[in-house]
């Protein structure tokens, strides 16, 4: 297996610069899969989405169910699930959702999180 060199990983089609690391995002994805069911915490700002967009009121603290990887447009995607049922799935960005330091594999999340959205940041409107 070759490993491409780091402009070719950072550049994606048409030249534009990649958002998510791949390697990052396999070895985070291969740690949140075998550790499904987790716990987690949506931020004020998803509720109150959720609440205005679909109705849905959801209680801050939840479980991740499922996760998938949306691409580099999407990033890290999350079934979310709550104590209470809701009527339809709800599913968010790994990046609107909090977690508790002490699990494992917190500090890989936030690392994800801070360069997603860093890297969002710097995207051509």
């Amino acid at each position: 297996m070759e490993l491409a060199r780091a402009e070719q990983v950072q550049r994606g089609l048409g030249g534009m610069t990649m958002i998510d690391h791949p390697d990052q995002v396999e070895r985070l994805m291969e740690r949140l899969g075998a550790a499904l069911p987790f716990p987690a915490r949506l931020t004020p700002e998803v509720q109150m989405t959720l609440r205005q967009q679909r109705g849905v009121t959801m209680p801050a603290n939840c479980s991740v169910t499922w996760i998938s990887y949306a691409g580099d447009e999407g990033g890290i995607v999350c079934r979310l699930e709550a104590a209470a049922e809701t009527a339809e799935a709800v599913f968010a960005s790994i990046t609107h959702l909090r977690f508790d330091p002490r699990l494992s594999f917190t500090r890989e999340i936030v690392a994800y999180q801070k360069h997603r959205v860093k890297r969002l940041r710097l995207q051509p409107q």
